[in-house]
């Protein structure tokens, strides 16, 4: 590679790693290259992207992005699984890769800026998708407000039996 294919490469992948919201740090060595092809494709199909790049291009490109923090990770070769919008949809297809292919390691990450380990990334695997933390939300603050309904409403409702009680009361002693 040539110093301007080098600029190149350094220029994109501080491009990608300044948009991503969360880079995962992998090792792939002893991965064939349908293997390989394999994620990539499960990694497109999500809408992610996977790249491989020289650790020295890639400590310079990390420079001044959040994920500065990995460039003390890089050692051997490294692979790089960028999300730009839900990070956990990159740490469930990284993880359920590596179970069927033990020879993936995940290394690190970084998360908004943030170094996590791979402990943390197994764990933001098993987080439920966006979507449906959001669903869970919604159902909380509705739940909330229709039981602020209900209180509000039983005090009426109350009235309103003790006064037929009292009606039937009278009409039986009459």
């Amino acid at each position: 590679m040539n110093r301007k294919e080098k600029e190149a490469v350094v220029g994109e992948v501080a491009q990608r790693l300044a948009r991503a919201k969360a880079v995962i740090l992998t090792d792939f060595s002893g991965l064939k290259v349908e293997q390989m092809t394999d994620l990539r494709q499960k990694l497109k199909d999500a809408g992610l992207d996977y790249m491989v790049v020289k650790n020295t291009l890639l400590r310079l490109a990390s420079q001044g992005t959040g994920a500065e923090p990995l460039s003390q990770k890089m050692t051997g070769p490294n692979g790089l699984g960028f999300s730009y919008d839900d990070p956990v949809e990159l740490a469930k297809v990284l993880v359920n890769f590596a179970k069927d292919n033990p020879k993936l390691d995940i290394k690190e990450g970084v998360l908004d800026g943030k170094l996590i380990d791979s402990a943390a990334v197994s764990a933001l695997a098993k987080l439920p998708s966006r979507e449906v933390l959001l669903a869970q939300l919604l159902g909380v603050m509705n739940g909330v407000a229709r039981n602020f309904v209900s209180v509000l409403a039983a005090v009426p409702r109350g009235l309103v039996t003790a006064l037929k009680q009292i009606e039937e009361q009278k009409a039986e002693a009459a």
